[in-house]
């Protein structure tokens, strides 16, 4: 992960309703949940939901589906352990003992498994 786009990634979730519907999501696994349900879920207005749903997919860590009349969101599983990833890296200068990066890998969700000199980019 680069460094531009893990600012984008903690910058959009340097806010308390971002970050509340962002482990919402990570919560529901990879088949995401319905706009309707987070609004209803988290207490929020629709027309704030459409902006905060926009600040997450900006940033990669959501995606968007529709289904009939409604919009599915889900978690990236990926983007998340990608910025897990990148933010402990050098965790103890590196050494390989120290490894504290857990990667979450739901059922049903494709993993990629993000390899070391992919993370230091």
């Amino acid at each position: 992960m680069e460094t531009i786009n893990a600012v984008a990634a903690l910058s959009a979730l340097a806010q308390d309703n971002r970050l509340e519907i962002f482990r919402l999501l990570v919560q529901a696994g990879p088949g995401g949940m319905a706009a309707g349900q987070v609004a209803e879920k988290l207490g929020l207005a629709p027309n704030t939901l459409t902006f905060h749903f926009d600040r997450l997919r900006f940033a990669g860590l959501v995606t968007v589906r529709r289904d009939g009349r409604s919009m599915i969101y889900a978690a990236r599983f990926e983007a998340m352990n990608d910025l897990v990833s990148f933010l402990t890296e050098n965790c103890c200068q590196g050494a390989q003992e120290c490894a504290p990066v857990a990667v979450c890998k739901p059922k049903g969700a494709p993993h990629e498994a993000v390899s070391r000199a992919r993370r230091r980019r």
